[in-house]
């Protein structure tokens, strides 16, 4: 939930909210990393799923996703669908710092330029909340796209003729004995221009969408009343779900096309990966994943958010009297 709303907006949603100045970063940052932790295991063998069918070649190409889990159970077992896994646990926490300070602090900036505006409240909080989210996936991509280059070769290694290797380690040295450090930022530019856009239009659509269900809320009930528990976070978990569908309809061709080139020995370009894909299987091939994708997406928006709002409550400081 935006954190930097004024005191204009309804009363309810003013009620739920906890300015960044008010959190005790060291907290925040120490506790958040247990908590998202948690929730990357939970929701990380998803994300397998849909990168194995992204890079999927021949009859590969013809399973869905449930049949792409059964396989992996029945090749790998269960340590198949956590590929890759200590790679990402181990750069996620640096990661996720970087984004959750350049996300709130970029919030109360641009909010501050967007009220002179006298902006309706979900039109200010979907630019205040896309500029925030689109400001931490720019600075948060310098740790992220290595992550997502050694981890995607662990997750399809040994699969439709991609290379086996030792670990993330190994994946890494012959990265760069072979193409430098270059290599480990081998579609940067793709990947800022998916996920830059994706984080805009997560954070805007949560943002926005949550003060229409405010406000909606606002409408049917007394306004004067603190909302409930469960009330904060229903709204919340809707917000995220909606966030997440709108976000994998928009950046899911980005995505395979990315996720294709990370992964690929033979180092193709963007739009020759592009034309690939769409001769394959036509537009149906840019959005191979879908399904995983919105999933992923929707759950793991969900339970972040939940996560990180419990988590902002949790780390508030306490007002002396």
């Amino acid at each position: 939930m935006d954190t930097t709303t004024s005191a204009k907006i309804p009363s309810l949603h003013h009620q739920t909210e906890i300015n960044w100045d008010n959190l005790d970063k060291t907290k925040l940052y120490v506790v958040g990393a247990g908590m998202f932790s948690g929730v990357t295991v939970a929701l990380y063998p998803v994300s397998v799923i849909k990168t194995r069918m992204q890079v999927a070649t021949g009859e590969a190409m013809r399973r869905n996703a449930l049949a792409t889990f059964k396989n992996i159970l029945k090749v790998d077992g269960v340590p198949g669908l956590y590929r890759g896994f200590g790679t990402v646990i181990t750069g996620a926490i640096p990661a996720r710092i970087i984004f959750l300070t350049a996300l709130e602090t970029t919030k109360a900036a641009s909010l501050k330029l967007v009220e002179p505006l006298k902006l309706s409240e979900p039109i200010q909080a979907f630019f205040a909340n896309g500029l925030g989210g689109l400001s931490a996936s720019l600075c948060s991509q310098a740790v992220v796209v290595p992550i997502d280059v050694v981890s995607q070769k662990l997750m399809v290694q040994g699969y439709s003729g991609h290379v086996r290797y030792k670990g993330g380690l190994d994946v890494a040295q012959k990265i760069i004995k072979a193409d430098g450090i270059r290599g480990l930022y081998r579609g940067f530019g793709l990947s800022v221009m998916t996920y830059a856009p994706s984080s805009f239009v997560w954070w805007a659509s949560y943002g926005s969408s949550q003060r229409i269900i405010w406000s909606a809320h606002d409408r049917w009930n007394d306004k004067e009343s603190s909302p409930s528990q469960l009330t904060i976070v229903g709204v919340q978990a809707t917000g995220g779900i909606i966030a997440g569908a709108v976000t994998s309809c928009v950046t899911t061709p980005l995505d395979t096309i990315k996720t294709r080139l990370q992964v690929n020995q033979n180092k193709p370009k963007a739009w020759g990966v592009a034309r690939r894909l769409f001769a394959e299987d036509g537009w149906k091939g840019l959005y191979r994943g879908l399904g995983p994708r919105v999933f992923s997406s929707s759950a793991w928006g969900t339970s972040m958010i939940v996560c990180y709002e419990y988590l902002k409550r949790l780390c508030a400081k306490v007002e002396e009297a």
